[in-house]
């Protein structure tokens, strides 16, 4: 299924809290509901304007303002004021037709010995609401339908609509196989066609990308349209992304820039994550860290929210560019034979294979898919063989609980006490947290702060998070700013997510450090790109490794808008590579300049060298030697290149943007040499070229005969130089003619004694000697 849908279950709920009113009763506005009947105005407080408060995931803090207490309770009271206000004044639903036309209707009523307290269709074959405009309708007789049966026609056939589509999302949900993933499109498709939101939105996307449909750009720009002038976000942000990339419409930034930030507005997590990045990068905007904070903490607040004590799914990053040059090995995947042996090993009871294997599939990442079901298996197997790493994972799982695992505080309690019991970090830190929220066990602050300081010497990150929050919030210890961040600092060193949120709030509010918007920024854009929308990653690299490269780049540049740079990074490859149709060939190279540029002002080294690359030979760009030279130096200054020296060398050589210079040459090629054995061999060669250009151009500039004319061979020789060359001639005169006598001389034969064949004489070097 469309990965970015499942982002959508985020944001989906406050996008559709109106959704059962609406498909009662369809002409009235969106900012109201009803209920029994009545029309009552929303005055619910929206998502964007709550979604601002800094508190942290683990521990809630403590509320310290009594008067903000006061205040809300103040703002509550007017809200429900409001309420009283609105549900007299606004007007009650009128009856159309039956036997009393225009008169309003009486809720409750009396139908069938069953009070109704709104609008039913019971009673009629053909499902029209209806309602009593007396108390007692048999007695009475007096009706009317609550809806024109044009607006009964249309709420029937969204139910029938949405029949099809909850038939569609529970098998595209059930199923793994592809051949029931296509059918459930299907059902999707014609909902879609009957113009279902949902099912258009699913629909659309799995139309750019080529999920389980056939990759159309074109129908899923029009149904992006469609979605739009109906205001859905989601809609809206893809709608930008079409117009930031100049798939399917002529690019243009600034349309892009409304529709994400329409899409923000509507609560689109995606469209707010990539407004952040472009205030951050300044793309199209003027470059504004605050706005980018405001952004990134809305989307950071979400995905630390959403984060399990089993930590969520790895994000893979796999680049393209390395994992061509050395398949499997930059990517960190795990082969499948070496999985299945893995799964030999564990089959044959060894321990450690067990819970390798249980913390993959607990986690997912590295070529194998998240499963509870095998993970519980393994650590089942690993525990019962007396390891404590299973035994502590195993409560983690029933402290979570699952689909598979039964959430369970006793059973978590009991694996964590053993696990801990023999000395493990995890089970420590399990027991911890039963302490600190008395799961299982009474709430005791001095117990968990104690297994979280055991668990944090041992290195564990869980418990080094927990044990900052608990210095952060003055839970069972006197709150202390700086513990709090070096425990958070330590967290964070093991990749904890929530660590990064943590230390991300410290820096955005400055508490305990000096407040810094620039740390806030890139702590929170760590945090959001570890959100559900990470695992798109995986899906594009996928759709590479089969060959679809079209439906792999529009992945990747739709997380490269998000700011992910191994995406800039990978778009940018395809491009480079060619091996993208829907990008016109003249459009290739500067739109992979474009995502290059991107990725190397996030600190990506390859892509500052093929910045220099395109402007050095003009791809995408004018031919540019000086432009060149700045992005090979930086790429030799910041990240220490051997690639970028050996190319600044060759320039310095040929004095192409820069003066030439032999011996700034040597100096560059040998700094090649020393910051990577790969470049000694080509610097070996280049240095041999140096030498030889060095030499001819040393002869050329000297006079030859200039040079005899100075010497003084009687000075360099001594007075008597004539007779010992004389002397040296003569000598050597005689042996060569001594030497070519010897050669010459003819091999004595007997008499009488001659082949029948004539045979070809050997040369004479290669006569014996006589």
């Amino acid at each position: 299924t469309s990965l970015l849908d499942e982002e959508g279950n985020q944001d989906e709920s406050l996008e559709s809290k109106t959704l059962s009113a609406e498909d009662q009763v369809k002409d009235h506005s969106t900012g109201t509901r009803v209920v029994a009947g009545q029309i009552f105005l929303e005055s619910g407080k929206s998502d964007s304007q709550s979604e601002d408060e800094e508190n942290f995931h683990s521990q809630e803090e403590e509320k310290e303002n009594s008067l903000e207490e006061l205040n809300s309770l103040e703002m509550s009271n007017l809200l429900n004021k409001d309420l009283e206000e609105a549900e007299i004044q606004s007007p009650v639903l009128t009856a159309i037709g039956g036997t009393a036309d225009g008169e309003p209707c009486r809720f409750p009523f009396l139908f069938m010995e069953k009070e109704y307290a709104e609008c039913t269709a019971d009673g009629r074959e053909d499902g029209r609401l209806w309602c009593a405009t007396t108390y007692d309708y048999k007695k009475d007789q007096k009706w009317g339908f609550c809806e024109t049966e044009e607006q009964s026609n249309k709420r029937r056939q969204m139910q029938e609509a949405e029949d099809v589509y909850q038939t569609g999302m529970k098998i595209l949900n059930e199923s793994s196989k592809k051949a029931q993933k296509k059918e459930a499109y299907q059902y999707l498709l014609k909902a879609a066609d009957m113009n279902h939101t949902k099912a258009m939105e699913k629909v659309s996307y799995a139309l750019l990308f080529g999920d389980y449909l056939k990759q159309n750009i074109q129908s899923s720009k029009e149904l992006f349209e469609k979605l739009t002038e109906e205001g859905s976000p989601k809609g809206q942000m893809a709608l930008g992304f079409l117009y930031a990339s100049g798939l399917g419409v002529n690019s243009s930034q600034a349309k892009a820039l409304v529709y994400y930030t329409f899409g923000a507005l509507g609560g689109n997590l995606i469209a707010h994550m990539i407004l952040g990045y472009r205030y951050w990068a300044g793309i199209g905007v003027l470059q504004s860290c605050e706005s980018a904070l405001t952004h990134y903490r809305l989307v950071a607040n979400h995905v630390a929210s959403d984060i399990s004590l089993t930590g969520g799914t790895v994000v893979q990053r796999i680049r393209l560019a390395d994992e061509v040059e050395n398949p499997g090995m930059a990517s960190g995947m795990l082969e499948e034979d070496l999985i299945q042996y893995y799964q030999f090993l564990a089959e044959k009871g060894d321990v450690q294979a067990q819970v390798g294997l249980g913390q993959l599939h607990l986690h997912g990442g590295r070529g194998v898919e998240q499963n509870h079901q095998r993970a519980f298996e393994y650590f089942n197997q690993a525990a019962n063989a007396g390891n404590s790493h299973a035994m502590a994972f195993l409560g983690k799982m029933y402290s979570e609980g699952s689909d598979v695992v039964p959430q369970s505080n006793e059973t978590a309690l009991q694996y964590f006490k053993k696990a801990a019991d023999m000395g493990n970090p995890v089970g420590q830190s399990g027991l911890g947290m039963a302490y600190l929220y008395g799961r299982g066990v009474p709430v005791n602050y001095e117990l968990a702060l104690k297994y979280f300081q055991k668990a944090a010497e041992q290195g564990w990150v869980d418990g080094q998070l927990q044990l900052g929050s608990m210095y952060y919030n003055g839970i069972g210890v006197k709150r202390d700013y700086k513990q709090a961040l070096k425990y958070f600092n330590l967290a964070s060193q093991g990749g904890h997510i929530l660590a990064f949120y943590n230390l991300a709030q410290m820096h955005a509010t400055g508490t305990g450090v000096m407040r810094s918007c620039h740390t806030a920024v890139e702590l929170f854009k760590n945090v959001c790109e570890r959100g559900r929308w990470s695992e798109r990653l995986m899906t594009a690299y996928n759709s590479y490794k089969d060959g679809d490269s079209n439906s792999a780049v529009v992945q990747y540049l739709l997380l490269a808008e998000q700011g992910y740079e191994v995406a800039q990074s990978n778009a940018a490859f395809i491009l480079d590579q060619k091996e993208a149709s829907i990008v016109g060939e003249n459009e290739t190279y500067p739109r992979a300049l474009l995502h290059w540029n991107r990725a190397a002002s996030q600190g990506y080294t390859v892509a500052r060298i093929k910045l220099g690359d395109y402007h050095f030979y003009g791809f995408g760009t004018d031919v540019d030697y000086e432009t060149a030279f700045i992005h090979y130096r930086l790429a030799s200054e910041q990240q220490h290149s051997a690639q970028a020296m050996f190319n600044l060398g060759y320039m310095h050589e040929k004095g192409l943007g820069i003066k030439q210079d032999i011996h700034l040459a040597k100096r560059f090629y040998d700094m090649a040499a020393e910051a990577s054995p790969d470049a000694q061999v080509p610097v070996f060669l280049a240095l041999c070229k140096l030498g030889v250009i060095y030499s001819l151009q040393y002869v050329r500039e000297i006079n030859i005969r200039e040079i005899f004319s100075h010497i003084d061979m009687d000075q360099l020789l001594g007075p008597e130089w004539d007779l010992y060359l004389m002397t040296i001639i003569a000598l050597l005169l005689g042996t060569i003619i001594a030497y070519r006598q010897r050669q010459h001389q003819a091999i004595p034969r007997p008499a009488g004694l001659r082949p029948a064949v004539p045979q070809q004489e050997p040369p004479p070097e290669h006569q014996p000697p006589q």
